[in-house]
């Protein structure tokens, strides 16, 4: 399916919220001294090499005020038009939460924990094209982008059963394409995140590592499908937690080890994110793989979908989901 992609005020940076660490204060204009030895990094004029030495050592990077709330605003109506039905947008994943059953009746947003695929709507797909967000995003990827994976979470209030969390994981457990280094993640919040609500969580320094096996948590009331988790966690690493205010946004590299708590407020935590890649990544073949299970459960539930007789891979999968950012212009390939 082809569809057209979008190619075509001074933010503060947020190095992290290591505990010994400002965690509010601004990064120093100043650069530090070049390093020739950077990994995860591109050369961009978006990040000064100070912030690329931070990410390259933590695997993130919190900027904040980066997305506007009349941005946010748009999409959050969006989001409630489509939750009451008022928008049909084909081949959108709408996800409820575990803790809301089949017989039981939740108007509106309320029964949405997750709608996944929004490069499938004009409205929200804006967010993966806003210049502000992409320049940053360069900087990881390289000058050819490419949306791979989007969402838009709410996470609910928790009922008890402590659905709402999420564990902690790699995202690149799910992706059939690399290099890894070339692959980001933007994460913006839509309202105040907090410890209360289900921050994000991740472990500094993880990037650096492989990744790792997954599968379902052993939890008494279950959790929300494809939300695998890291088998054998070890439960006493360090954690920092991301609290951040609306506009918000990390960018993330995709081994870095995250989750999320419980929402233990009575409001909905709301993010919007996207996962980019430069166009060169390449398909690989999970088969065999620590990441079978997963494409399995993918192409499972694409089947129920579409139905048990179509032919369809991992690769058909991601593809579909695939929207073309930003290209180098064309004098500058020359």
């Amino acid at each position: 399916m082809d569809r057209p992609g979008c190619c075509g005020g001074t933010k503060k940076v947020q190095l992290g919220l290591l505990p010994e660490r400002n965690e509010c204060s601004a990064i120093q204009e100043q650069e530090a001294t070049p390093d020739a030895s950077f990994i995860y990094t591109l050369d961009n004029n978006r990040l000064n090499t100070k912030q690329r030495q931070f990410y390259e050592e933590n695997g993130y990077i919190v900027i904040k005020n980066l997305v506007s709330n009349e941005k946010l605003n748009i999409y959050k109506d969006r989001f409630k038009r489509i939750c009451k039905k008022e928008v049909s947008v084909p081949g959108m994943l709408i996800m409820k939460d575990v803790a809301v059953t089949s017989s039981e009746y939740v108007p509106g947003e309320k029964a949405v924990a997750k709608i996944q695929d929004i490069v499938l709507d004009e409205i929200l797909f804006g967010y993966c094209c806003l210049p502000e967000l992409i320049d940053y995003v360069e900087c990881f990827t390289g000058p050819d982008i490419d949306a791979r994976h989007t969402m838009l979470i709410n996470k609910p209030p928790d009922t008890g059963s402590k659905s709402s969390r999420h564990p902690m994981h790699q995202d690149l457990h799910y992706f059939p394409f690399r290099p890894a280094n070339r692959i980001v993640c933007s994460w913006t919040a839509m309202v105040n995140v907090t410890k209360e609500n289900g921050c994000l969580v991740v472990i500094p320094g993880t990037h650096k590592e492989k990744l790792l096996p997954h599968c379902y948590p052993d939890w008494e009331n279950g959790v929300n499908k494809m939300y695998h988790g890291i088998q054998n966690y070890d439960l006493n690493q360090p954690r920092v937690h991301l609290e951040m205010e609306p506009g918000d946004t990390v960018f993330f590299h995709p081994i870095l080890i995250h989750g999320s708590g419980v929402n233990r407020t009575q409001g909905f935590r709301k993010a919007i994110s996207c996962h980019f890649a430069s166009s060169t990544c390449a398909y690989i073949d999970v088969a065999g793989s620590t990441q079978a299970n997963i494409a399995d459960e993918v192409i499972e539930i694409a089947k129920k979908r579409l139905g048990s007789k179509v032919d369809i891979s991992y690769e058909d999968i991601w593809e579909f989901r695939n929207r073309a950012v930003r290209r180098k212009p064309l004098m500058s390939r020359l």
